[in-house]
């Protein structure tokens, strides 16, 4: 059984949106209040994160996270890995480096701005990692078993994956029919939904909704919100039964 958390729920500004007085931004529902989006997938052996966001270090703490044994990537968007420079206390724990799984754009990305980190004469105190490679085959960490699922953030390919019956997918405005079939037959989706107005690179709440019908996923969680998104309390109970909004800190099984 996997325990899912979800460690943040918001886009690449976060919300509240710095300079914001709308009434999703000043909201006193903590729902309403989302880091970047990111989850941490857990068994009873075995816990990974996928993407550290710029928030990866708060997101530790206030989930009480002692232990991590990978972080899987799904894109090279600064919102996705930004935080990365803080896995260092898990290396500082474990005296091991920390497990890294991306493509290889992700990786590009992550040596650039990790440059130090690659260092053959690293001083102590940075971090360190071992990469590998996130082609089209499955791979496994600990028990759990990735299968990689491509779908399209505009022209930029991301990662989602399936692990076991759930299924993560967010950045995304397309999805091949080939790969809907790797979802197709989970138990659990987490799907991004911005907002409900048109945008370019990611899907709309009404897109989300009518590709999450179409999948026949029969319990279905929504993040990546906008401030546009609307107000929890307001939106959540508008939308099909077997759909939730998932906020910081929501924790389920699958």
């Amino acid at each position: 059984m996997l325990t899912i958390t979800i460690l943040g729920s918001g886009t690449s500004t976060g919300v509240p949106l710095i300079g914001c007085d709308c009434e999703v931004c000043t909201s006193k529902d903590p729902r309403d209040s989302r880091l970047r989006t990111s989850i941490k997938i857990e068994t009873e052996h075995t816990a990974v994160v996928i993407d550290t966001t710029p928030d990866f270090r708060y997101q530790m703490l206030r989930t009480g996270t002692t232990h991590l044994d990978a972080v899987v990537f799904t894109h090279p968007h600064r919102d996705h890995y930004a935080g990365l420079d803080d896995i260092r206390p898990f290396n500082f724990h474990s005296n091991q480096p920390m497990q890294i799984y991306a493509n290889e754009i992700t990786q590009v990305a992550i040596k650039r701005d990790f440059y130090y980190a690659f260092e053959k004469h690293k001083d102590a105190g940075l971090p360190e990692m071992l990469l590998h490679t996130i082609h089209h085959d499955p791979f496994k960490i600990g028990e759990l078993k990735f299968t990689p699922i491509q779908v399209m953030h505009r022209e930029l390919p991301v990662l989602g994956f399936r692990i076991g019956d759930f299924t993560y997918i967010t950045d995304v405005n397309f999805i091949s029919e080939e790969e809907k079939q790797k979802i197709k037959g989970s138990k659990v989706l987490i799907l991004s939904a911005l907002r409900p107005q048109p945008h370019p690179t990611h899907f709309t709440l009404n897109e989300a909704i009518a590709l999450a019908t179409e999948l026949g996923v029969p319990q279905v969680y929504f993040t990546h919100f906008s401030h546009q998104i609307g107000l929890q309390a307001i939106v959540e109970p508008q939308l099909p039964s077997f759909i939730k909004m998932a906020y910081d800190g929501l924790q389920f099984t699958a």
